[in-house]
Formats: C-alpha cells, structure tokens, sequence
C-alpha cells in the first residue's frame, strides 16, 4: 500500500510516470514461489521414477530454501516482537516432516504457503497501481489568467488559492474551486455520483478531476492540489484498505494461542522422555510425530476448500470473489447498501415521458421528433436520450440547420423551418406566452417525482415538458427482495443524487431507509455509523466516488461493466455479467460455505485431539499418524468440496426467498 505520506507528499495533480502494470510474474514474490513448486514437481517425479534419494532430497530441499525463508524470516521477525505466527509454524512443522522422512509432505506445505504469499502481494501491488490512477483523474496542467489578461499554462500542482484558471470544453478541472464566469454542464460523476451532468455557473462549486462539457469556465482555485476531493478520495481508500488488510480467517484468529501451544507441548513430548532416560531417536520420532499430527495442516485445509469451491462456482456465474477472506466475511454480512447510479440503475438517462401542453396542436410523436431533430448536434447526454428515443420510435429526423449551443440552457435550430428550443426550465426567460405557468407546473411535477425536466419550444412558445430519467435495472427490485431473504434485513440506498430522485427510486424498489446528497466521505461515514450499530455490511456500488465506501464497509462488491478502475481494484469482489440478482446469491453461498468450514473445523478438530491424544498417552505408529493426519485432510477436502456443484449455486438461488422481514417483500 503507499503510505499516507506519499499520497501527501504527490499531490492529485502531480505530474508522475504512468501507473505501472503490475502482473503476477513482475514480483519477486511471484518468483520464489514459481522457483519453489518447479523444485517440488521435479522432486516428485524423480521420486516417482526411482532416483537416487540423494537427488530428489535434493530438489526437496531446495524447495524448501525458495518458498519458505522469506514467510521463515517474516516468522522469525515477529518472533522478536513475542508473536508467533502461523508462518513460522508452518515452515517448522514442514522442516520436522523433512527430519523424520516426510520430505514430500514439508515441501507441499512449503509451496501453498510461497503461492499464498505471492497473491497478497499482486493484490497490495494492484492497489497500488489504482490509487496512482485515480490520482491520475486530475490533469496534470493548467490553463492559469495572468493578471493583464493572458493565459499560461502551469503545473496544476503549482497552482495556488486565487488563482483564476480557464477550462474550456472537453477539458477535466485541475482543481477545486468555484466558477467566476461563464457557465456549463459539468459531469461530476466520478465524485458526487450523480447521474446527470450538472449545470454550472458563477458561484457554483466545483471540483478536480471532473469533466466540463460545453462552454469556457474560470474558476477560482479554492484548494491546493493536495487537498482536493479527489486526493482525499485516494486517502480515504488507502486509509480504509489498511484497516481492513487486518482482517483474518475466523482460524487465523486463534493461531497464536494454537502456536504457542503445539511448540510448547513439542518441546515437552521431546525433553521429558531424555529425563526419564529415554534415547534420544526415539524421543525425537515421537515430538516430530506429535508436529505432525498436531499441525494445522488440517484445520487450514478444512478451511480452505469449502471457500475456494464457494469462489470458483460465484466465478463461474459470473462474480469475481478475490480471496477466501472476502468469501467468509460474506457469510457474516448482515446488512447490504447500494450505491443508485450505476449500480441500482444503468447510469444511462432515458426518456421515460412526454407531456405536451393542454391544447398544443402537437401531438407526442411530432413534439419528439421536433426535440430530436434539434438535439441531433448535442453531445449533452440528455440530447442523446431525445435522440435514441426517437429513433426506437423509427422516426425519421429531419436534417436541423442553424444549430446552436447555450451552456446551462439548451439548443435552438430551423427544424422543418420552424425554430426549436429544447432545454431546461432557464429557456423560458424572456418568454411571455401565457402557457409559461403551465410550463413550470410540469417541471414541478416532474422534479418531485425525480425525473430531469426538458422544456420544449417551438417559435418561441412552449409546446410540451420532457422527463428523463436515470433507467432502472430490470432485476434491481429482484436483487433487493433476494438480499432481504439472505441477510433478514432492508438494504439501505446510499447515493449522492438529490433526496426526490433517490426516494423515487427506493420506492420502485421497497428501500425504505435512503440517504441521499453523499459525497465520498459522507458515504464513508454512513457505513461506519452502521457498523458501529453492529452490522457487518456490504457495499454494493460502480464509481470513483464509491470507492471510499467499499473499502471502508465488511464487504465491498463493484459492478463489473459500470466500475472505474479504481472501484474495481478497491472493491472485495466484482460482478462481471453485470446481473445484481447475484449479490444476495453469493452471499447466500457464502453462508452456507461458512456452515460447512465450522463442520469442517469440527472433524479436523476431532481427529488432530484422538490422535495427539493416542500419541502422547500410548504409542502411535508415525506411518498410521500421517495416515490418519491426511485421512482427515481428505475427508473435509471433499466436504467442502460439494459447494463447486451447480447444485449448490441453485440452492443459494432459492435460500433467497426462504426467509423476509415483517413487511417486507418476498
């Protein structure tokens, strides 16, 4: 992870290198680890073959040099600071295999532990890589105004308060501030999350990073670079991520208690029998058999396959879980909050409704076409919802001539050699038909019911409202059902549009608790409030501005088509197929895959007590201890095994409705 300071110290606007891609193979850890299970193939097979002990003892060894010093010498490091981890233990329990024969075991240990190594680190590394991008959202320079009216360009990370820049169209802010002159639809979805571009003008605020649309803004720089939201969005994910990267497996959680105690009782099966006059093999053979069948080989692996058939068969229906960590926080999950754009909906407006005047002589489709026509030329997301209206409609559009663009205001072009102007409710200044009122009582109609309200004219008099809105996924009340049927509780709708349109949404949905107007931060504080009260909760979101949250909360899940870079680096699984009704499936899955680790925990348990208990009161043979040691293994192998069944993702499928809250809807 960068550390706090180096995200200070490199400011959003920074110029820097390219973020670096990062592959498996690009780390050292990924080295070793490949070094060590190449060893181990060639190990086995030339044991297999029948060669010379010597060589394949050989080979084993060196496995064991390249997979395990760097977890022995961490060990090592931590035992200093009077902790025990499972490292350690591990590579101790895997050089006992090697002294009384069990080489190949050792080695196997050796090699899972090097693999497991290398994936956090291309995990640490990822994340690494996709702060440096959102960073990156901001540009690197800036058009700054002299104070005798000129323009030079300047390193944004330069620039001061006060400075007055100029950011014409197309071009993203370099910095937070607030706009002086001109005016503009600015896209700020990347931070707020809102799905519609937002009209600027003087007085407004603004913020780096986000994308002006059309028409020259001069803002005053209100924050240095370092300060802006969208660096304090990047501390926000790394301050998250370095909290959460605390996060254990429920065994891992009692390692240093387990560890202690097997070195201790080890030590003492192979000192108190030299006390009483015993030789020194045999007191060895029976501590190195004790280690053997003490160690949580069999408790890890009890663990671990029920998770990883639970991540492989979410994969396969198309949601990426990145560890068995995430899986089994999963399971705890007890409350889910969605972000709205782009997650509940498509983040893509849509024309939902045509409401022409009383008594216009237009009728809908002649008004679409009219609105159409003119917008044809705009690249304003709201013109292209007009446009692809029309054209599902089959509409043919005529060709619109003197086309013009106003900032804040709309469109006007000759359609059919009429004039036409489509835009918001500011194209009525000046009007003086007495339609004007009717006008501004469907535009209230429209805000209170959520929608963006367009206004048509057509020679200077209005003809008709238009209400678009950000379309709803399909399966979004099917997915909101199916989370309360697996978690018992009401999701929670967390979002930064405007409180009319996210109530709009939460009711087609049955949310009833919905916080609306949420910056990055306010999102952050949102989750930790919950989880003060005691909920493990999952994040459900797609952008920039819902990174923070997601690693903030228990669980954060990203869409996969919608997600920025970031969000998908950040977030604890993705869903690729872009299906929400998958969320409350996987978590469904996640439960049961928990059921099964602590039953699995339960029969590793049993065996490691009989035959720890058979070693230290009787005698217990070392090759019927490894039998039963890896006989156990086997069985909670398979066990958890079952959830890699297409069987068991349908089963998850049908939990979701098993189960609803009073009042709530199946």
């Amino acid at each position: 992870m960068v550390s706090t300071t180096a995200t200070s110290r490199r400011p959003a606007a920074a110029p820097q290198a390219p973020p670096r891609r990062t592959g498996l193979f690009a780390l050292p850890e990924a080295h070793w680890a490949g070094a060590a299970l190449v060893l181990f193939l060639l190990g086995s097979v030339t044991q297999w073959l029948g060669a010379p002990a010597w060589l394949w003892w050989a080979l084993y060894l060196a496995c064991y040099v390249t997979g395990g010093w760097e977890p022995g010498l961490a060990g090592l490091r931590a035992l200093r600071r009077k902790t025990l981890d499972v490292d350690l233990l591990m590579v101790v329990a895997a050089v006992g295999a090697a002294a009384i024969g069990q080489v190949l075991d050792g080695a196997l240990l050796i090699v899972i532990f090097a693999t497991s190594g290398a994936l956090e680190a291309l995990a640490t590394a990822r994340t690494e890589d996709s702060l440096r991008g959102l960073l990156d959202l901001a540009p690197d320079t800036a058009t700054r105004l002299t104070a005798d009216g000129g323009e030079e360009t300047v390193e944004a990370v330069d620039l001061a308060i006060g400075d007055v820049i100029l950011v014409r169209p197309g071009d993203r802010i370099a910095a937070d501030g607030t706009v002086t002159a001109g005016a503009g639809e600015v896209d700020q979805a990347t931070i707020t999350g809102e799905s519609m571009p937002v009209d600027k003008s003087a007085g407004d605020e603004v913020y780096a990073g986000t994308l002006n649309g059309t028409g020259a803004l001069r803002i005053r720089v209100d924050r240095r670079a370092e300060d802006s939201v969208v660096a304090r969005i990047a501390g926000l994910v790394e301050e998250a991520g370095r909290t959460k990267a605390k996060t254990q497996l429920f065994i891992e959680k009692i390692e240093q208690r387990y560890s202690v105690g097997m070195v201790a009782v080890t030590l003492a099966v192979f000192l108190l029998p030299l006390l009483f006059g015993a030789d020194l093999q045999s007191a060895l053979l029976r501590a190195m058999t004790f280690m053997i069948v003490a160690s949580p080989c069999a408790v890890v692996l009890a663990t671990m396959p029920p998770l990883l058939a639970a991540i492989a068969n979410a994969g396969r229906h198309g949601v990426l879980v990145k560890s068995a960590v995430v899986m089994e926080q999963l399971g705890t999950t007890t409350r889910v909050a969605f972000d709205k754009t782009g997650t509940l909906t498509r983040g893509v407006p849509e024309l939902t409704e045509i409401r022409p005047l009383p008594g216009s002589l237009f009728a809908e489709e002649q008004i679409l076409r009219l609105a159409a026509a003119a917008e044809y030329g705009s690249e304003h997301p709201l013109a292209g919802a007009v446009v692809r209206a029309a054209r599902r409609r089959s509409l043919s559009l005529p060709t619109a001539t003197e086309f013009v663009s106003r900032p804040g205001r709309g469109v006007s072009a000759l359609v059919d050699g009429r004039s036409v102007q489509v835009g918001a409710p500011a194209v009525l200044a000046g009007v003086t038909d007495p339609a004007v009122a009717e006008v501004y009582a469907l535009v209230d109609d429209l805000q209170q019911r959520g929608n963006t309200a367009v206004v048509v004219l057509c020679e200077r008099k209005p003809i008709a409202v238009l209400g678009l809105t950000d379309e709803l996924r399909p399966e979004a009340a099917a997915a909101v059902s199916g989370v309360i049927g697996s978690t018992g509780t009401t999701p929670v709708l967390l979002t930064g549009d405007n409180e009319a349109t996210a109530g709009r949404l939460a009711g087609q949905v049955a949310i009833t608790e919905v916080h609306s107007g949420l910056l990055p931060q306010d999102k952050v504080a949102a989750v930790r409030r919950l989880e003060s009260g005691g909920e493990r909760v999952t994040v459900v979101g797609d952008g920039v501005n819902d990174a923070p949250a997601l690693a903030a909360a228990h669980v954060g899940i990203a869409m996969g088509r919608t997600g920025s870079d970031l969000t998908l680096q950040t977030a604890d699984a993705v869903v690729v197929r872009d299906d929400l009704t998958t969320v409350p499936t996987v978590i469904a899955l996640a439960r049961r895959a928990r059921r099964i680790v602590l039953a699995n925990l339960a029969i590793a348990g049993t065996f490691i007590a009989v035959l720890v208990l058979w070693d230290l009161i009787g005698h217990l043979p070392l090759p019927l201890g490894v039998a039963g040691h890896e006989g156990s293994t086997v069985i909670v192998g398979l066990n958890g095994l079952r959830l890699l069944s297409r069987r068991a993702w349908r089963r998850a499928e049908r939990s979701n409705g098993r189960r609803s809250v009073a009042g709530s809807p199946r």
